[in-house]
């Protein structure tokens, strides 16, 4: 059962001013696990390019007043699992959430974040591994912690807090046993940390658990649509905008993937693409130097009036209104 903390999950308007300065190559170059030990310890592990997969587990450290370094907002290439004490600001995708106390917190290369505040972090732990390290050991993507849509923060009581730490010292136990299988026993406990949100989250209703043909189109389709995501500096404009684009794309009828879309997910498939690229859109606005006709462009408009026109629909904002708030 969760704590009865605040938790509060607003709209990326309410980040700071200096959210707002991130400048352009900050925001869109991608971290790699390399970079992070450099920038971190100032060294990078000798055998990181030689094994398969990669995976580490650290004790958050006191960090001296005045020595704090803002950590850029932008994607990594690796996941991390951090379990936090202190009240921080994690912001992510186009939400920051307000740790009061402490929380569990799950990123993945797929979304942008970072945290503020990180002056008042007073304990706890996180772990950081690749893709690779999970290679023919479970899809970590079909778990919502780890997908674009899903809660990737949160509350957890002071019993929650000691239960978590447990398993974070099971991993510091593990990594330094000379055990042959010790990195099977890492890839459980990262399901443990796994398992262990996903059980606080209120229970799906039993008619919606079996998988049907509508839920796998669908599925397919949401797959589809995250791939065009997020927008890099690699990034050409996005080609599938229209339900008429994805179905072609699946090999199925139109009318199919519609019905499919709004059986599973009780909207309609140009709505679900909407939402989609309205989110991407206000994550460029505030993190991004583009201008508008840029990311209209990136965002698959072929006029820039036609971005103007869908942005101020669903938000009652122009982009530049919305930029400057």
């Amino acid at each position: 059962m969760q704590a009865s903390l605040t938790l509060s999950i607003k709209i990326r308007e309410a980040i700071t001013c200096i959210m707002k300065s991130v400048s352009l190559w900050e925001m869109r170059k991608i971290e790699t696990i390399e970079e992070f030990y450099k920038t971190k310890f100032d060294w990078i592990p000798d055998n990181i390019k030689n094994e398969i997969g990669h995976f580490n587990v650290f004790q958050h450290e006191p960090i001296v007043p005045g020595k704090t370094k803002i950590l850029p907002y932008k994607r990594r290439d690796f996941y991390k699992i951090m379990l936090v004490v202190g009240d921080i600001n994690i912001n992510y995708a186009d939400k920051v959430a307000v740790v009061k106390k402490q929380a569990l917190y799950f990123s993945n290369p797929q979304i942008p974040y970072n945290c503020d505040n990180l002056e008042r972090i007073k304990d706890g732990f996180y772990c950081i591994f690749n893709q690779q390290f999970f290679h023919q050991y479970g899809d970590l993507n079909q778990y919502a912690v780890f997908q674009p849509s899903g809660n990737h923060v949160f509350e957890v009581s002071d019993e929650q807090v000691d239960q978590i730490s447990i398993i974070y010292k099971k991993m510091f136990e593990e990594i330094k046993s000379g055990y042959v299988h010790k990195y099977d026993v890492l890839r459980n406990l990262v399901f443990e940390l796994l398992h262990f949100a996903l059980k606080m989250q209120p229970a799906e209703k039993p008619d919606k658990l079996p998988i049907n043909a509508s839920q796998r189109i669908s599925t397919l389709f949401l797959e589809l649509l995250e791939r065009q995501f997020p927008i890099d500096e690699n990034h050409q404009a996005i080609s599938l905008r229209s339900a008429s684009d994805f179905a072609q794309q699946l090999n199925v009828h139109v009318n199919h993937l519609n019905r499919a879309v709004k059986e599973t997910a009780e909207k309609t498939t140009s709505q679900v693409i909407a939402e989609r690229i309205l989110q991407e859109a206000k994550i460029l606005l505030k993190h991004s130097a583009w201008n508008v006709s840029e990311i209209a462009y990136a965002l698959g408009f072929t006029e820039t009036t036609h971005f103007n026109n869908f942005f101020k629909k669903h938000t009652d904002l122009s982009p530049l209104k919305f930029r400057n708030i």
